[in-house]
């Protein structure tokens, strides 16, 4: 596990993270973007020396200085040695979100054949208007209004490489979720994985991920990482996925 969790910090953290980004900046040691719909990111894995509420004062001045950003997550890792960051971040006006495991594993584990309900199919979405479909049943699982702008981003994602999969039953989308390889590494990312709540607990999700990891195989990419909710961890452990650690966002919203 060790061997992964050095992995994990040394191919898929800083620039990998931000390979999306309409811009990105560097201040010391962290490495800020704005992704579009006026979406912030801030990730650093070793803070400067000393306090650290100066140093997190002035990233977020720097991403709120524009004006079309709304929200700023600064992704926080367990195994960071950060003292007082925690701390720094709640003075500042961000506020704690849910934890996520993260969880790395082989491909082969997942590409396994799953049974689908009856009606449902799998394939992966490529147009423009399947693209949006998938992105806004994706929007309103999470509780968020339809956005173009995500569609868009999806669309960008997908013309550089990446991998959208989704389920439908009776011309719907009902399930959804990404592929993305990292370039120079052998690593790909499982991201956005969203089920409607009146199809879940059907193995849905499941025959999802096990599309995706098949996909990656064929690519020639051995592992595959996800940032899991406890919804989906379960899933991966059982496949034989390990658990190297948590990440926690902090969200400050102008």
């Amino acid at each position: 596990m060790d061997d992964l969790l050095a992995a994990y910090d040394d191919q898929l953290r800083g620039d990998a993270e931000v390979r999306s980004a309409l811009r990105t900046m560097r201040l010391g040691p962290a490495l800020l973007a704005v992704f579009p719909d006026g979406f912030g990111f801030i990730t650093c894995r070793d803070l400067p020396p000393g306090d650290p509420a100066p140093f997190v004062r002035d990233a977020l001045d720097r991403l709120r200085a524009d004006a079309d950003v709304r929200v700023v997550e600064w992704k926080t890792r367990a195994h960071d040695r950060a003292p007082g960051l925690l701390e720094a971040l709640a003075a500042a006006g961000f506020e704690e979100g849910e934890a996520e495991s993260i969880m790395i594993g082989e491909a082969r584990l997942l590409a396994r054949d799953v049974p689908l309900p009856e009606g449902v199919r799998l394939r992966r979405m490529t147009s423009p208007d399947d693209v949006r479909a998938a992105s806004a049943m994706a929007d309103q699982v999470f509780g968020d209004p339809v956005s173009e702008d995500r569609a868009e981003d999806l669309l960008r994602r997908i013309a550089r490489g990446g991998e959208l999969w989704a389920a439908e039953s009776g011309g719907e989308v009902v399930s959804t979720g990404r592929l993305e390889p990292v370039p120079g590494t052998a690593f790909a990312g499982l991201w956005g994985g969203a089920t409607r709540a009146d199809h879940r607990h059907r193995g849905i999700y499941r025959a999802l991920t096990a599309a995706r990891a098949r996909s990656a195989l064929d690519r020639g990419i051995r592992y595959l990482s996800s940032d899991s909710t406890e919804f989906s961890r379960p899933i991966l452990e059982r496949s034989g996925f390990r658990r190297v650690s948590s990440t926690t966002p902090w969200e400050w919203r102008r």
